[in-house]
């Protein structure tokens, strides 16, 4: 009688183990197949997965640990003009910040694990100057500011050479070798395709064509990995006038009045560029497209003797926080709306740091014009880059 009921236990304990080995096998494929990570701050506070996180939401912090890397070195990648810490300026506090979103866990820019994941990968900025600040801020926080002589330049096989009477080429272009990684920078202050109208006449207008990529990345889009694009302040008459473009869409000039008028011509080119690369994507699936928003710009409209909001040294003066969920730039917004372009949001956190501009420190600012629109660095766009960073 012990033995049958030793026997009838030991085939429970035998049908229970079993059971919970079925049970946790399946929990641990759901898991791997669906994995919920739950992920507390320093301060008890729940975060959430980077997929539900809005960067452009949250508050700058005073960090210790910031710069990323020195304004004094990095002259491999920093063109001296951007460097505020070779200009007359004293005060650096604006160095000292970082950017934390909402509820969000904000991964630590780590140069060589950038390189790792973009093992074999081509990252492209193609924009106008604060596209180029961004990139060369990209190539200061990848080589922590650091020389790297054995970084190869690649320009040449993207055209990118001098041409014949310029000052520098239309773009840059180094690979790293050890990951084969080219991180390369092209300038289309447009992202439109500019095409002389009379190519045999210098003083030919240049054809604006709204509805058409530039060569350049219609030539390279399949050498592309990851792309980020900005435009914006080039979209002024008098830029236009002084480059001699002419709006042309469908290949013929435009002659709708409404959209002549610069707004409108700016966003119908936006959302053909955004319509485009989503385009690219579906032939490449793997290629992973941003579109950043305008970088804010502060010049004052009254009188410079009595000081503007470029001229301030305070960091913070007008807010710390960012508390909107809709983006600052609705063109860009709207553009990427329905397509698989992400949207690099930095306006609205950028529009809070008037004090990090190049200001009068700049060494092409003559008396009484500020630079407003372009940023010390270090300072802001290495921010732009750390929220790439986390949106990869």
């Amino acid at each position: 009688m012990k033995g049958v009921r030793w026997s009838r236990f030991r085939g429970r304990q035998y049908s229970y183990t079993l059971a919970v080995l079925v049970i946790t096998t399946v929990l641990l494929w759901s898991w791997e197949e669906n994995p919920v990570i739950t992920i507390v701050s320093d301060e008890g506070q729940f975060l959430k997965p980077p997929s539900e996180c809005n960067y452009a939401k949250g508050r700058w912090i005073a960090d210790n640990r910031r710069p990323l890397y020195s304004g004094t070195k990095c002259k491999q990648w920093l063109s001296d003009m951007w460097s505020c810490r070779l200009t007359l300026r004293k005060d650096f506090s604006y160095e000292a910040y970082r950017w934390q979103p909402e509820a969000c866990d904000m991964p630590e820019f780590n140069g060589s694990q950038f390189l790792r994941r973009m093992q074999d990968k081509t990252v492209a900025l193609v924009g106008d100057s604060l596209n180029r600040q961004q990139y060369q801020s990209l190539m200061c926080m990848i080589t922590g500011g650091e020389d790297r002589p054995e970084v190869e330049n690649v320009g040449r096989k993207y055209g990118l050479v001098v041409p014949r009477g310029a000052v520098r080429p239309d773009g840059w272009a180094y690979r790293f070798p050890d990951t084969n990684t080219t991180v390369l920078y092209y300038w289309s202050a447009s992202l439109c395709d500019l095409e002389p109208v009379n190519m045999t006449d210098p003083a030919t207008e240049i054809a604006m064509h709204l509805d058409r990529a530039p060569a350049f990345l219609s030539r390279y889009i399949d050498q592309i990995d990851v792309l980020v694009l900005n435009t914006g302040h080039h979209w002024n008459r008098g830029k236009l006038n002084a480059n001699r473009w002419v709006m042309y869409v469908g290949g013929k000039p435009v002659k709708d009045r409404m959209l002549v008028q610069i707004g409108n011509a700016k966003s119908f080119a936006v959302h053909s560029i955004a319509r485009w690369v989503d385009s690219q994507i579906t032939l490449r699936p793997q290629l992973k497209a941003f579109f950043r928003t305008i970088s804010p710009r502060h010049f004052y409209n009254g009188d410079w003797n009595t000081g503007g909001s470029c001229d301030n040294t305070m960091p913070m003066l007008h807010g710390s926080e960012v508390d909107q969920d809709e983006s600052s730039d609705s063109v860009i917004e709207s553009a990427v709306k329905s397509t698989r372009v992400k949207i690099l949001d930095i306006t609205a956190l950028s529009q809070l740091r008037d004090e990090a501009h190049m200001s009068r420190y700049s060494l092409k600012t003559s008396d009484g014009v500020h630079d407003c629109l372009h940023w010390c660095l270090p300072g802001i766009p290495d921010v732009w880059n750390e929220i790439l960073y986390a949106q990869l």
